[in-house]
This record gives C-alpha cells, structure tokens and sequence, in this order.
C-alpha cells in the first residue's frame, strides 16, 4: 500500500484559491513566454550588472575589516557559516531607515528576513493566538499577505481603500463589527505608498490620521514600503507611517527586492514594541527572531552581504541607488496613463467605459472595464493578442467577478509597453464588440 495523500488530509491553505494565484500567473508566464508581460511587478533589468555582486561584495568585506575590525578568519565566517538569526546587516538597515525615511530604528528592533513575504509570516505568526484574532487589510489586498494569513490560520477583513487611500470610517466599523462578533483585531496591513494592486496611496493628513485612531482602537499597522522610493514625475514623497509614529504603533515591513536585487531575497521587519513576560520586557523584534530560527534559521550571509555592499556603496541611501529606476519607472508610468488615454478617447460610447486611474508613482495602476475579467480572459489574452496583465480578482477576499485588472509597467522598456498596450487595446475593443453583438 503507498503512502499517497488527499488533499483533504492536508492543511486547508492548500486548497485555497489565494495559494493558486501566484503560481497560476507564473505558470501562464511560462508557457507564453512570448507574450509581453504588464502582469508582473518585478524591477527593470536593464541595469543589472553580474560585476555589481562582486564589487558589493568586496566592499561590504572592506566594511568588516575597516569599520567592524574583523580578522581575515572573522570575515570568512560571516560570509560562510550559518549567522545570527536577526542578521548581521541590521546596522546598515538601519543607517537606511535613518538617511531614506527618517526613522530612527534601533538595530535590535530590525529581523533581517528572506525577503519581505517571511516577514509578514513572522509578524502573522506572532499575532495568531487562537480563533478569536483577526487582522485587517485595505481591500485590494496584496495577495502575498492574504495567503501568508491564510497559513497560519488567521482571517484577514476587508477595509474599503477609497480616494485618500484607506476609508477611515469603514476601518473603525470594520473594528467594532469585529469586536461585535466576539474577535479580537490584531492590526490592519496597509501599503501607504503606491500600493499593489492598486496604486493608490494614502496622503498625509489621513496617515495621521490612521495613526490616531489606530492608538484610539489600541490596535497595530503593518506598513508595507516597497515602493515608496518611486514617485512620478514631480510628486514629493510623504512620511512613512513609521516616521510619523510616536507610539511604537506601526510594524514596519520593509524589502530591498525592488530597490536592491530581487535575487538576493532580503527583505526585514522593524519590530521595536516592547513584550511584557515573566523574565521581564523584550522586543518582539526578538519574539520573531525565535519563530524565525524554527522556519529559516538565518537569512543567507550572501545575500545580505551583497545587499549590505550596495548601501555601504552608495552611503546607505536607496534613493541615490536607485535614481535611473526612479526616472524609468516614471517615465513608464507616464507612457502608460498617456498611451490608455489615447486608445481609449473620451468621444464614443464604449471608449467611454474604459478608465483607469492615475497613481502618483509606483509600478502599478488599475483599468476598469464593461465586462468580467477572470482568468479564463487572461489566457485568451496570452495566446490570441499575447499580453499578459493580471486580473483584479485575485486581490479580492471574495473571489467574485471583478470588471478590473492590473498593468504593471515596471519590466518594460518604452517601445515594448506601447506595444503591449496596443495588444491589450485590441483585447478590449474585441470583447467589447462581443458584449454588444451578443
């Protein structure tokens, strides 16, 4: 008799339509490879460059015997044995924080994590006590959260987003309904800047704002920053949550995929609230760090030294890292609200239905159109008019139908996003005709 497994014997997350997301729209990736993809959000490839690795490298290594006074044997052991759990790239984290956003973060108060997805992990794991805890999201919610929600058995609510980027009112009734039903809130996730799906942020008055009512509902945010370096053209970047947060209310989740190097998957938590236990306060930087060394034991001295090296080199600020990514993802931003505009002119009926919105900066923004855009119209996209986009639906706790989907303009150059709008024009306007046919 074989050991072969249902999966009803298994977790429920794996059945899940939130774990099928991302590896459905990878898997349609792959087996359209000609397809030009507005679907993914990953950083522009053009500047990477293989001797980068080696040059971070050598100067973060020069930064161990300069600056920290290790030995030859001391740097070899950095970089090639197993290392300490919280990382050992935190000062320079924190030297970011500090030079970028104004937050002043003490190194204890940061876990170096694989990437920003393991630190939503530990944060959800770490809040997840039993049936009663909830957390919640502004809705669309990044999908990564939602399923790392889902692993570890905590129920994520919805929260309108709205045009200041997060409806206040629908948060503090979110809160109370919850509390109604006997749960217990936890923390609302938000991506103040930029966000993905959405592209929407959050202005300043209402940041404040949350941050009031967040002390008033004795609550936690967990603010996702990973495009805040990536205004548009002209657009002055706000204060992060966490820089503006006077109550050590605001975990903040923080990645260098998108600044840094995807590849090296570093991302990390600033968890410095304080942990009342018997053997006196910790930090629940340090309660993660202990979940950490049971899912990942370390983050990969590699990588953080690769990323430790691209600080050190550019005096630990990712905005004069990432100038060129700044002004390229700006300038497709603008190609692309520009290039909608034009296919879809506001002078006939059905041009009429097609909108979208105008996001302030980031790699993303949302088309609205007169029919149901599901996964099934996502593959008839790839391989009639082969272009990629992802639909809306998979951002939505309901999974119902959503007439929206998401261009990402981040991993294409000028001429190979004019195109893909074009393919994706031709896509509407046929479905669009079939609507008015059928």
């Amino acid at each position: 008799m074989t050991a072969d497994l249902h999966l009803s014997t298994l977790h429920g997350s794996l059945d899940d339509p939130v774990l099928h997301s991302m590896n459905f729209l990878n898997e349609i990736a792959h087996r359209h490879p000609a397809a030009i993809s507005l679907a993914a959000g990953r950083p522009a490839e053009e500047f990477f460059d293989v001797e980068d690795l080696h040059r971070y490298l050598r100067v973060f290594c020069e930064h161990l015997t300069s600056e920290l006074g290790y030995d030859t044997s001391q740097v070899e052991r950095a970089l090639f044995q197993y290392g300490r759990t919280k990382g050992i790239v935190h000062h320079l984290v924190a030297r970011n924080l500090a030079a970028d956003e104004g937050i002043d973060a003490d190194p204890e108060a940061i876990v170096v994590t694989v990437g920003c997805q393991e630190a939503m992990f530990l944060v959800l794991r770490a809040l997840r006590v039993d049936e009663r805890d909830v957390i919640l999201a502004v809705s669309p919610t990044y999908v990564g959260l939602t399923g790392a929600a889902r692993l570890v058995d905590l129920p994520v609510r919805p929260v309108r987003g709205g045009p200041t980027g997060i409806d206040l009112d629908d948060f503090v009734r979110q809160v109370h309904r919850a509390r109604a039903e006997g749960l217990r809130p936890r923390a609302c996730y938000v991506m103040p800047d930029f966000a993905n799906p959405s592209g929407a942020s959050i202005d300043l008055p209402t940041r404040q704002r949350l941050l009031a009512i967040a002390a008033a509902e004795d609550l936690l945010l967990l603010e996702d920053n990973p495009y805040g370096l990536f205004p548009g053209d002209g657009v002055r970047r706000l204060e992060t949550l966490k820089a503006l947060d006077r109550d050590r209310r605001v975990v903040y989740l923080g990645s260098f995929a998108k600044t840094g190097l995807p590849g090296a998957r570093v991302g990390y938590v600033v968890a410095d609230q304080r942990v009342a236990g018997p053997d006196g306060d910790t930090l629940l930087a340090d309660e993660l760090a202990k979940i950490k060394s049971m899912v990942t034991v370390n983050t990969a001295p590699i990588s953080q030294a690769v990323i430790g090296g691209k600080l050190l080199a550019h005096d630990c600020s990712l905005v004069r890292a990432n100038e060129r990514e700044r002004d390229t993802y700006a300038r497709n931003l603008r190609i692309a609200v520009d290039g909608l505009a034009e296919r879809f002119p506001p002078t006939g009926y059905k041009t009429r239905q097609v909108t979208w919105n105008v996001p302030a900066g980031g790699f993303f923004l949302v088309v609205t159109v007169p029919f149901p855009v599901d996964d099934a119209l996502l593959a008839r996209s790839a391989e009639e008019f082969g272009v990629l986009w992802t639909p809306m639906h998979h951002f939505f706790a309901d999974r119902e139908a959503v007439r929206a989907l998401r261009l990402s303009v981040s991993a294409v150059g000028p001429a190979e996003l004019r195109e893909g709008l074009d393919r994706l024009a031709s896509l509407i306007r046929a479905e669009l005709a079939a609507a008015v046919s059928g």
